[in-house]
């Protein structure tokens, strides 16, 4: 190989990983956008992320002004559980059908995962002081939204 060809090599591999690093920015905005957009869905959602199927956050946003009840390593901690929880849940997909959303509720706080279709989940935490039906009616309202992405 001559000294040109090399860096013609080493010029185009710059190019590319350019390239891929703009790639990755555009979609980190999308993402965050999408979490921005449900939180805008009702005053009862507090926080909405995008999980890996390991738990690691991908994009998130919190409610204005609310101060989060899980400090960062118990927010890890709890979002590699449901993505680990949701992952074992996957086994009896045959059976059951698809997961299309987990409730859990707690006395402070109420956790939605609804799986993205590439991968991963949103995690939603909501305010507990909802009504049964305000709480069907926002699940719905998450999900169609969730479901009209592209994911």
């Amino acid at each position: 190989m001559t000294l040109k060809n090399i860096t013609s090599k080493l010029l185009y591999l710059l190019m590319e990983k350019k390239d891929n690093n703009l790639l990755a920015r555009e979609e980190s905005i999308k993402n965050k956008e999408k979490c921005h957009d449900l939180l805008l869905v009702s005053q009862k959602v507090r926080y909405v992320g995008m999980i890996n199927n390991f738990g690691r956050t991908i994009a998130g946003q919190l409610r204005a002004g609310l101060v989060p009840l899980l400090n960062l390593e118990h927010a890890i901690n709890e979002h590699f559980i449901e993505a680990t929880r949701n992952q074992l849940r996957k086994a009896f997909d045959p059976v059951l059908g698809n997961t299309l959303y987990t409730l859990t509720v707690n006395q402070k706080v109420i956790t939605l995962t609804i799986p993205i279709r590439s991968g991963g989940y949103y995690y939603i935490t909501l305010d507990n002081d909802i009504a049964s039906q305000e709480l069907i009616k926002l699940v719905d309202l998450l999900t169609a939204k969730i479901n009209s992405y592209s994911n």
